[in-house]
């Protein structure tokens, strides 16, 4: 588990499971939560550091999207203001593994919020990609949008999405023009990561509709369970270990999901005309 300041009044806080991200946007002794990490215990420390150490208290809670690997802190404060979007239940229902206890209704749910914390305006930005509920939380003042798991990292996670979505979202993250980007996994980055992840998902398409296309399906699954990261990755960026992992959770899911399929069929419908 590890801190990091990104501003004297912004944190950010990742934890050992899943290295979900937290970030807290500190008023005084007042705390708004964009996310609350993916464990509990994960939690439980976040919660130690600002209310044992630090002597604050939080007032808010916000969700990028409602998925049980970012909502855990939810339920250990509960005298906070919990904030989502009003599609949150469909994206925590669609998760490969919704957990239950750490499940809370949302206090406020809403499509597009701007709230004053402090110094800082926090725009919540309905931005559908990696789930139907997905929120950017767009802040000028501190030169940074957390954008939860539009990305992950320099790749993206691909399991029951659209790819076409995320393309979109990834899009109009670009637009804010922020040049750190706080992502729901490993850390905060610079703007390039953005570019970084769209390049991750074009080739993947590109390569997985190339094996539909010119394969036998008996021989799909093999090949496509085959590809590397490296042929996927921007060009001078090293992969870190959760992205490899998360390289191959994706080639599981595309097999086991059909991903890229309709894209496959729309291709060779083009071809046949």
């Amino acid at each position: 588990m590890r801190i990091q300041e990104l501003a004297p009044d912004v944190l950010m806080f990742v934890g050992d499971q899943v290295e979900s991200v937290a970030t807290a946007f500190v008023n005084g002794d007042q705390v708004l939560l964009v996310d609350a990490l993916g464990s509990e215990e994960d939690a439980a420390w976040l919660r130690e550091v600002l209310y044992g150490q630090m002597g604050k208290r939080v007032r808010l809670v916000a969700a990028t999207h409602f998925m049980s690997d970012h909502i855990c802190g939810m339920t250990l404060f509960p005298e906070a203001l919990t904030l989502a979007h009003r599609h949150h239940r469909h994206a925590f229902l669609s998760q490969n593994q919704p957990v239950a206890s750490r499940y809370r209704d949302p206090d406020i749910v809403f499509d597009n919020l701007a709230m004053r914390w402090g110094r800082h305006q926090l725009r919540f930005l309905y931005n559908p990609g990696k789930t139907m509920d997905h929120m950017s939380v767009d802040v000028p003042s501190a030169d940074l949008v957390c954008v939860g798991d539009n990305i992950v990292g320099n790749i993206v996670y691909l399991s029951r999405s659209d790819p076409a979505l995320q393309r979109a979202a990834i899009g109009r993250i670009q637009q804010f023009g922020r040049s750190r980007v706080v992502g729901g996994h490993i850390g905060v980055f610079d703007a390039a990561v953005l570019g970084n992840a769209l390049h991750y998902l074009q080739r993947m398409q590109e390569i997985v509709v190339d094996i539909r296309l010119r394969t036998a399906p008996t021989e799909t699954t093999a090949l496509m369970a085959a590809i590397r990261l490296e042929d996927c990755i921007a060009s001078g960026v090293t992969p870190t270990a959760f992205e490899r992992e998360w390289h191959g959770h994706n080639l599981t899911a595309i097999v086991a999901q059909s991903i890229f399929s309709l894209d496959a069929a729309l291709a060779a419908r083009e071809q046949a005309a």
